[in-house]
């Protein structure tokens, strides 16, 4: 049995993280800013409440530890750049520079496929040049470098893909509840891109074999869904799945970049920088090196991920409070009023 530290503890991931490694078998302590907020949870993880800047707080959280999963991070829709870059950058590094004071065995870094940037050519392989768009893509460049730069400490950065499943709101309560009221849902483009998402179920599968393969150590993976369609074929399932009457609705993509960057600057609009400007193009990775380096296989595909997230929305819809900045709660949808009035 193993002490497994997760920054990020009571995020999205972090609580799908802890339920497995505590099915496993393992001890489980967290650190967040925000309270797990889970009783389940509560009775089994040792629970640290604190900021991953606070290096006397990382040192607590890591103590004893033989993994630490570096989940924590401020997302792309935290408004300031400083905010961004002190969490995922510095944070980051007080994390290793802890871990390895503590004696870590190894560090896991979740990372993003963000670090690719809007590239043109497909799939996207580890070895590929980075090039972040927006302050958070720059930010998880960074991050990278400081552990890959970490001496004297076992390594393994995780790229996932855009991940959901049960408990995940966000941007994504926006579409399921356009989708419950059978509206009409505008897509950027003709949506005959294909968009590779990820169920967070498969993603705790990866990290956990990166967290305990040898063939993991100083390595970085892709994460991504295997089965995936274009925008138009996952949503329309998905859109048949809800019995919705929701139909599809192309909207130009330069048009809307330019009205979705406006918002964003007013801080009006739940999507940042890096999300419309790949939306409309083909987003997916390769794959193959965890597969064949983990073993690791996704088991969903992205419309049975998103069918899977849209029940669970809809079985415990009303019991979440006021918007916020992370996953497991609603985004604003002030600007996008507006828009229900047209669609």
């Amino acid at each position: 049995m193993s002490l497994w530290a997760i920054t990020g503890g009571a995020g999205f991931l972090g609580l799908h993280l802890s339920r497995r490694l505590l099915a496993d078998g393992h001890q489980v302590r967290s650190l967040d800013i925000a309270p797990l907020d889970d009783a389940g949870l509560e009775a089994a993880v040792d629970e640290h409440r604190g900021d991953i800047r606070d290096t006397a707080a990382v040192a607590r959280l890591v103590a004893g530890a033989d993994v630490v999963v570096h989940a924590a991070a401020a997302l792309p829709i935290q408004a300031k750049r400083e905010n961004i870059l002190s969490v995922n950058v510095t944070g980051t590094e007080n994390v290793v520079a802890a871990a390895r004071e503590a004696g870590v065995r190894r560090v896991v870094l979740i990372s993003s496929t963000a670090v690719y940037g809007v590239p043109k050519v497909h799939p996207l392989f580890e070895d590929f040049p980075v090039h972040g768009v927006g302050w958070y893509g720059e930010s998880k460049i960074q991050a990278e470098q400081a552990v890959r730069a970490a001496a004297g400490i076992e390594t393994a950065i995780i790229r996932p893909k855009t991940f959901l499943g049960p408990e995940r709101l966000g941007v994504f309560e926006i579409l399921f509840d356009w989708i419950r009221e059978g509206r009409r849902i505008p897509i950027l483009g003709s949506g005959h891109n294909r968009y590779q998402l990820l169920a967070v179920s498969d993603l705790v599968d990866a990290i956990v074999r990166a967290g305990e393969r040898p063939e993991a150590v100083s390595e970085t993976f892709n994460i991504g869904a295997k089965e995936f369609g274009t925008v138009r074929e996952d949503l329309g399932a998905l859109i048949a799945h809800a019995s919705s009457g929701s139909k599809l609705f192309p909207f130009p993509a330069k048009v809307a970049e330019v009205g979705l960057r406006g918002l964003e600057l007013a801080h009006l609009s739940p999507l940042a920088e890096w999300h419309y400007k790949t939306a409309h193009k083909d987003s997916f990775v390769d794959i193959g090196k965890a597969e064949r380096q983990l073993g690791w296989e996704p088991r969903l595909s992205n419309a049975q991920t998103l069918i899977d997230t849209y029940d669970w929305y809809m079985a415990h819809r009303g019991e979440w409070g006021s918007a916020g900045v992370t996953h497991r709660v609603p985004w604003n949808q002030q600007a996008l009023g507006v828009l229900k009035k047209l669609f």
